[in-house]
């Protein structure tokens, strides 16, 4: 027999829920019969799978050790990376392994969320199995800092609320806690948070405008195409932009996020002319070749810097409502910026 207590990051989900976390090799069906024979129950009662769980229920498993080991995934034992060698890295069973380990840095912390500045050049999440993206990198700051119990991540998984592409930087919001999660993952769904951007494009601009088009996903070639009127298949976006400062041939811009869809800001301002230095996809390829000789470039210089709170936040986020958090922008776009005299 086992006993579960209903931790904070437990409560809210319905049990049925939580139990196919924990007996995540149990089919719903044995699941079901458990609890019909008593064989699973709440606080001491019988139970159908659909209460809403508590902080502090207790949920009794009367079965044995080997049965719920059988239709239990291990969970991991140790951090999510060696760190006795940062540049090599050993698979953990049920979080990953690393060829290198990249940092990221953080802006905020609390006991909900975490807002950190992902480096261009790491996913935000994971494409293939093998792959480390900045979840699993949380994941082990998280464990290796004692902030989050190895045995929590059979029912509950901190994880990114919003995603940027692999060679785009800057912030990125995780949920440490379930509360936290689902507050941050509305407001990113709702667009009621604001995210702002820089980057540098080719050509003069001189004014700030509101554009809007239609975007079109090729999901084989991994592109989007924009459109200026409604196609099959197509999306509906609309990108804002403000130029900071030019030297004639380049402009630096605030670009703000109205539609949020894949490579968005890089295709919308490409489709009008002013591609993104750097961009491999979207981009001049002379004019990168030439950027990537003089600077060492290598990706697109585009930098999500600044997050805005939506006001009215619900608990436990309450104390974020209207917050803006900003995330410096990397040495080589920096770098880039006073070459090029902006």
């Amino acid at each position: 027999m086992q006993t579960l207590i209903v931790t904070p990051n437990e409560a809210g989900q319905r049990m049925d829920k939580l139990l196919a976390k924990y007996l995540n090799q149990a089919g719903k069906g044995f699941l079901y019969k458990m609890m019909r024979k008593k064989n699973i129950t709440l606080n001491g009662r019988k139970c159908d799978g659909s209460e809403r769980l508590v902080i502090g229920d207790a949920i009794q498993l009367f079965l044995s050790d080997e049965t719920i080991e059988i239709f239990s995934s291990p969970v991991p034992t140790s951090p999510a990376f060696e760190t006795r060698a940062p540049a090599k890295c050993r698979p953990v069973t049920g979080i990953s392994h690393c060829a290198d380990r990249k940092r990221f840095d953080i802006i905020y912390e609390d006991s909900h969320i975490l807002v950190v500045n992902k480096p261009s050049g790491m996913l935000s999440q994971k494409a293939k199995e093998r792959d480390v993206a900045l979840n699993e990198h949380i994941l082990n700051y998280l464990i290796e800092s004692g902030r989050l119990p190895v045995s929590q991540l059979r029912t509950f998984r901190p994880s990114i609320c919003n995603r940027l592409d692999r060679n785009t930087s800057g912030l990125v919001v995780a949920g440490k806690s379930l509360a936290g999660l689902q507050v941050m993952n509305q407001v990113f769904k709702d667009r009621s948070i604001h995210k702002y951007y820089q980057c540098i494009v080719s050509g003069k601009v001189e004014k700030k405008q509101l554009i809007a088009g239609f975007l079109k996903k090729d999901g084989t070639a991994n592109t989007v195409t924009v459109y200026p009127l409604e196609t099959e298949n197509s999306v509906p976006i609309m990108t804002e932009y403000l130029p900071l400062s030019g030297n004639g041939t380049c402009t630096l811009l605030q670009v703000t996020l109205i539609t949020g869809r894949s490579h968005q800001i890089r295709a919308h301002l490409a489709s009008i002319g002013h591609p993104i230095l750097g961009d491999c996809k979207y981009g001049s390829r002379s004019l990168n070749e030439a950027m990537k000789v003089k600077y060492g470039l290598r990706s697109q210089l585009l930098h999500s810097w600044k997050l805005v709170m939506p006001e009215g936040l619900s608990l436990p986020l309450a104390h974020l409502s209207g917050r803006e958090f900003t995330a410096p922008l990397p040495e080589l776009f920096r770098r880039v910026m006073q070459g090029e005299n902006l």
